[in-house]
């Protein structure tokens, strides 16, 4: 298939770190909030909330300078084992459309949908369906961009930010692209930009009066991207950089389930959610183990696993008892799901059968 044809989504959290904490901490979302070091101990801002942005907060800035500019600031740490957890999750949802996915941070990833099957194969509708899932199951929100190659993609998931889609079609390139600002090109930094704006080109559209022969000249290797970005060309393909080591299914209950009866009564609903996107994995995963999470009342958490060649009904109640007992209070979140080997990466385990199928305590 032809790069023009392509169909990628890159999808990018507004304001990552910040909507995780706002979500946990409802009180925080009228506030202005900025997640960085303390003032008093020469700390940066690593990222902001939109209210605090309004008041000329932004990454990098000095926390002091933040907190003088803006006196009612409120300047939380960053807790980065959540925001792992939470990108580990919304990638889950990423590889339910595609395994073509190449993370770019904890809270953006290209997506190439080309040849999924998901949502009659539509990106525009996959791309909606990710926006939804993350809000619903997460808690945050995430702009995308639909376009024929990564460089518009990433253009189009930062055009109506936040909580925004922008689809570019192939044959709306030449006039999306010419009116651009080339600010917008990756790799364009307030120096670069400036020396183009001396050449007379603020837009893609002014640059491309230029031959690739000047660009290059001007600017080294990187006049060659520019020549060819500035008309919309980016032939670059989405290089899965992390492979899938799980798959689970997670519920959390508008009300706490009182006991281990109510439990297992979820438990069908949860083993067909999870059955229904297994079929989506391909050959190239081996099933290790299955698991149970189960979340209590308290906050506190638990994971009982073992090995497994593939998901058995029985097994899952099993865990699903020793995960009550660990706890024996409410449950307000339970999950299932199980663990690959990556037969790309690791080879065939065949000393599987070696071990005996022992619950595993995490």
């Amino acid at each position: 298939m032809p790069p023009s044809q392509r169909k990628i989504i890159h999808c990018d959290c507004d304001c990552f770190y910040a909507s995780v904490e706002m979500r946990d901490d409802p009180s925080l979302r009228s506030l202005p909030l900025a997640i960085g070091g303390p003032a008093s101990k020469r700390g940066v801002i690593a990222t902001c909330n939109y209210e605090a942005r309004e008041h000329g907060i932004h990454s990098a800035m000095s926390s002091a300078h933040a907190r003088r500019q803006c006196p009612g600031l409120v300047i939380l740490p960053p807790n980065f084992d959540k925001y792992r957890e939470v990108s580990r999750k919304m990638r889950e949802i990423f590889f339910d459309y595609t395994e073509l996915v190449e993370p770019l941070s904890l809270d953006e990833a290209y997506l190439d949908v080309t040849d999924s099957d998901k949502c009659r194969g539509s990106a525009t509708l996959m791309a909606r369906e990710i926006r939804q899932r993350v809000r619903n199951e997460l808690g945050i929100t995430l702009s995308t961009g639909v376009a024929p190659n990564k460089f518009l993609a990433k253009v189009g998931s930062d055009w109506n930010k936040p909580d925004g889609e922008t689809i570019i079609l192939p044959e709306d390139i030449e006039a999306f692209v010419e009116k651009l600002p080339v600010k917008k090109i990756f790799g364009v930094g307030k120096v670069t930009a400036e020396k183009l704006h001396r050449f007379g080109a603020d837009t893609c559209g002014e640059l491309r009066q230029f031959s690739v022969f000047e660009l290059t000249e001007n600017f080294g290797r990187f006049g060659g991207r520019l020549y060819e970005l500035s008309r919309g060309v980016d032939t670059r393909p989405v290089k899965p950089s992390q492979r899938r080591k799980s798959l689970s299914v997670e519920h959390t209950f508008p009300e706490d389930l009182p006991d281990l009866d109510a439990c297992l009564k979820q438990l069908p609903e949860l083993l067909i959610k999870l059955r229904s996107r297994l079929r989506l994995v391909d050959n190239q995963y081996l099933i290790t183990k299955q698991l149970v999470k189960m979340k209590f009342n308290d906050f506190q958490s638990t994971t009982v696993e073992c090995l497994s060649r593939k998901p058995d009904d029985a097994r899952f109640r099993e865990l699903m008892e020793t995960a009550f007992e660990r706890g024996n209070l409410s449950v307000r979140l339970l999950g299932v799901g199980v663990r690959f080997v990556d037969l790309l990466e690791e080879g065939c385990p065949e000393q599987l059968e070696l071990f005996e199928d022992k619950p595993n305590q995490s």
